[in-house]
């Protein structure tokens, strides 16, 4: 961690930072992008970030940024992300701000992340001459469900300063979580988020001779039980995993039987072996069932998003900075982690890391009951993000002076 007086600089130099951050954040959430390809959002933060000492390259195969900041000093690299993307939400918050885009909404609060990095980006810039070692600023498309953390990686983000990363930080906001607290968790935050698509196929006939035909629909059915009972009877309930069929379709009308019906099912597991078991075991229990009914099953396991793991050594630091930098009341040490997934992990497994959440519950709400993430009603504070954009800095200070010592 930084020296005491440091410290107290940095969370000055946020704090005078503030107004600049929320306009900056009130102008990405009026125009949210979705997906991988976020033209205006990329053109905001270039917009933010010129005028500083960074190495800025653009994404191939989406609207990234990355920035590298070269430290001072001779050192190694710390990467901090800020993901960007928007959801497909209509928003219902009765905000001066509110988006101008229909149907999309930053409903999890990216708008507020990518602000904090670039406070983070502007707060180490001014601190470039002691900095030991160099930064990388992630500015990521598609975190929600498109895996653009995993394309800036194919595309080099983790060489982007020369050196893989000896640590990477990120932060979450959440809008049901109290208001500048910060929570963490050793070992797995968030779970791996899997896709399992189904379809069986069978024989239509007429509702009134299901004998002549090769009906798919209680098949389809006895096929999400039996992924339920699976559940309960092949994983240890420590370890759990997390199943459910949002989708189920067959047929056009109530008197013939379909050809074939057609089911998709998130899975959720806590760790890499859980993970590895479910998408075995969910594949047998459709093809053995498919076989019984006499039906033919075309079932795909797809991977999403890998188990969210934090290094015991990176959130050790973070919990240090946290008290730190905001107070020893500041932090929270969760129970359990979250079946929520984040394409951070895709990072983690290649770099030690650090995950945290920072509650931005507004003021006025219990964060009890206040509309979750994703919510078209979802509200965050802006009285977070100065507390953001220190941290961040404040973790890549901290770290690199560690490696310096």
């Amino acid at each position: 961690m930084p020296a005491a007086s440091a410290v107290s600089a940095l969370r000055e130099s946020a704090a005078a930072l503030q107004p600049g951050l929320v306009e900056l954040r009130h102008a990405l959430h009026r125009e949210p992008e979705i997906g991988l390809e976020l033209p205006l959002t990329q053109a905001k933060v270039l917009a933010a970030l010129e005028g500083l000492p960074l190495t800025v390259t653009l994404g191939k195969q989406l609207s990234s940024v990355t920035a590298v900041l070269r430290g001072g000093l001779p050192g190694p690299t710390v990467l901090l992300r800020g993901d960007m993307d928007a959801l497909p939400v209509q928003e219902t918050a009765d905000l001066p701000y509110a988006s101008q885009i229909a149907g999309a909404m930053h409903a999890c609060g990216h708008d507020l992340h990518v602000t904090a990095l670039v406070g983070a980006a502007r707060l180490l810039c001014e601190r470039r001459e002691t900095l030991a070692g160099d930064v990388v600023f992630m500015f990521q498309p598609g975190e929600e469900g498109r895996g653009g953390a995993k394309v800036m990686i194919d595309e080099g983000l983790l060489q982007a300063s020369g050196s893989l990363p000896v640590a990477a930080y990120a932060l979450h906001v959440a809008s049901s979580m109290p208001q500048g607290q910060v929570l963490g968790r050793t070992g797995t935050i968030m779970a791996a988020a899997d896709t399992l698509e189904v379809t069986l196929r069978g024989r239509g006939g007429h509702g009134s001779s299901p004998h002549s035909a090769l009906d798919p629909v209680p098949a389809a059915c006895e096929t999400v039980l039996a992924l339920q009972t699976m559940v309960t009877r092949r994983f240890d309930a420590f370890d759990p995993v997390v199943v459910t069929t949002g989708l189920l379709r067959a047929g056009t009308i109530n008197n013939v039987i379909p050809d074939d019906a057609y089911l998709e099912t998130t899975v959720r597991s806590f760790s890499p072996q859980a993970r590895d078991r479910v998408r075995e075991e969910s594949l047998r229990v459709v093809r053995g069932i498919a076989a019984a009914h006499g039906l033919e099953a075309e079932a795909e396991y797809v991977d999403v998003y890998p188990v969210t793991v934090n290094d015991p050594t990176e959130l050790a630091f973070a919990e240090a900075t946290v008290r730190e930098l905001l107070g020893p009341d500041r932090w929270t040490t969760m129970p359990q982690p979250l079946a929520g997934a984040e394409d951070f992990s895709f990072v983690a497994e290649q770099v030690p890391a650090a995950f945290v959440f920072l509650g931005a519950c507004v003021d006025g709400k219990d964060p009890a009951t206040a509309p979750y993430n994703h919510s078209p009603e979802a509200a965050f504070a802006d009285a977070v993000l100065a507390d953001g954009a220190a941290l961040l800095a404040a973790l890549a200070v901290g770290r690199l002076s560690r490696e310096a010592r």
